[in-house]
């Protein structure tokens, strides 16, 4: 069944390559678009259209529908192009012409709009808690850790004195940020397109207000057309507020991968969290934050592909859209496993002591002595040049490593102002 059926044999070859795989996708899709069908059917009655038997003989049938879904038993088989045709057909087989009915005053462009501003606006939810948890199990493991030594780097060379609790506080304040693209994001999907039909609106008297209320929209997509356009729009939006997110959280699978390897040997894992070799016996391998980097790197190429697809496109529909379905619904469920095996994982994280007495920690703590002689009275120009000249000499030896105690630094981390940030972005 096709909704755009006129009793005209289509190619199959064309047929198979237009409908794509739209019927896996839309098993994603199939909650959402019962819900908005059902919302639909009462504003439909509201405005009369529709009698109040009618509404409730469809509204009966699509809480059954909702419940084979629920239940695992919902297919969309072969013979459906889509979720909205096979959604309909059970309508129209249950209730012969009320089923039929259900079309009324809308288009299968704004049935898609409606059900992906649903789908994405209950993900992006789910996505931003999961991200609050990672954070707060980094603030604690910064908490647990905060008076462990980590050497810092700047060109992967040995810079100046780290530790453990900077170093998970850091990734979990630039987590904040994520969220408050995913906030704005939110703000972005929870806009209610339904009504605008194929782009321009309709002739029928309904009442988009109630459908808004009804679907928990915060406000309407006013503009019919704008409406329409926010096809293309929020999947932007979506794929690069999660783009964004992925970055971090591919940067610190990086910074897991360096710390557990051999030649920095400053973090490790349980061994059922690892992998080994087939040939070496010795290894202990990073898969999972390998596979971490390389998913996340995925979902960063997914936002520019979104840009690329809709970026010359005019205003009103275009068959182009049902290329940013599945990528955008990839990038929704990727993000959201990666955050659960990243937050299961880092939390069994073993820090180990760094012996900072090994030969190639030996300059770790010259800018702390180039401070110490200012604070003695030297300007930094001068105590530059000394420590310099010992490091040059190779007569240079530590001396009584000072506290850094300004805010933010790695003995003062700041932990109680930055989790009261992530609660504040909340409520952005």
């Amino acid at each position: 069944m096709k909704l755009w059926d006129k009793g005209i044999s289509i190619d199959k070859k064309i047929e198979k390559f237009t409908v794509g795989n739209d019927r896996e996708l839309d098993m994603h899709l199939a909650k959402y678009d019962i819900t908005a069908s059902r919302a639909h059917a009462k504003m439909l009655g509201k405005v009369g259209i529709l009698t109040s038997g009618e509404v409730t003989d469809i509204v009966q049938e699509l809480d059954k529908l909702q419940q084979q879904l629920e239940e695992g038993s919902f297919v969309i088989e072969e013979d459906f192009e889509d979720v909205h045709s096979k959604i309909e057909y059970e309508l129209t087989q249950s209730l012969g012409d009320t089923g039929k009915k259900i079309h009324t005053a809308r288009s299968r462009n704004d049935q898609v709009l409606v059900a992906m501003q649903l789908y994405f606006k209950e993900n992006l939810q789910e996505i931003y808690t999961k991200t609050e948890s990672l954070i707060e199990e980094l603030l604690k493991l910064a908490e647990e850790h905060k008076d462990r030594v980590l050497p810092g780097y700047t060109h992967l060379q040995v810079a100046m004195p780290s530790s453990f609790g900077l170093w998970f506080s850091a990734y979990a304040e630039l987590l904040i940020d994520d969220l408050y693209l995913l906030k704005a994001g939110l703000k972005v999907v929870d806009q209610n397109p339904l009504g605008s039909a194929a782009g321009y609106g309709s002739s029928f008297p309904i009442d988009r207000e109630f459908t808004t209320r009804e679907l928990g929209f915060a406000t309407l997509k006013y503009n019919v057309v704008a409406a329409q356009m926010s096809r293309g729009k929020s999947e932007r939006t979506v794929t690069s507020n999660i783009a964004s997110l992925a970055n971090t959280l591919s940067r610190f699978a990086m910074d897991v991968c360096l710390y557990m390897s051999q030649n920095f040997d400053f973090i490790t894992f349980p061994d059922e969290l690892t992998t080994g070799s087939s040939i070496m016996p010795h290894k202990k391998n990073p898969d999972v934050f390998e596979l971490i980097r390389g998913k996340c790197n995925k979902l960063q190429a997914i936002a520019n592909e979104m840009i690329l697809i809709t970026n010359n496109l005019p205003s009103g529909y275009h068959r182009d859209f049902q290329l940013i379905k599945e990528n955008s619904i990839h990038s929704v469920e990727s993000i959201k496993e990666i955050l659960e095996v990243f937050i299961h994982s880092i939390s069994r994280i073993e820090v180990k002591e760094v012996n900072l007495q090994e030969e190639k920690y030996k300059y770790l703590f010259t800018v702390d002595s180039i401070n110490d002689l200012v604070m003695q009275g030297k300007s930094f120009r001068e105590a530059y040049k000394e420590i310099g000249g010992q490091v040059q000499e190779g007569s240079y030896t530590p001396g009584n490593s000072m506290n850094h105690t300004h805010t933010g630094s790695k003995d003062n981390l700041s932990l109680e102002e930055i989790r009261n940030k992530k609660n504040a972005a909340g409520e952005l």
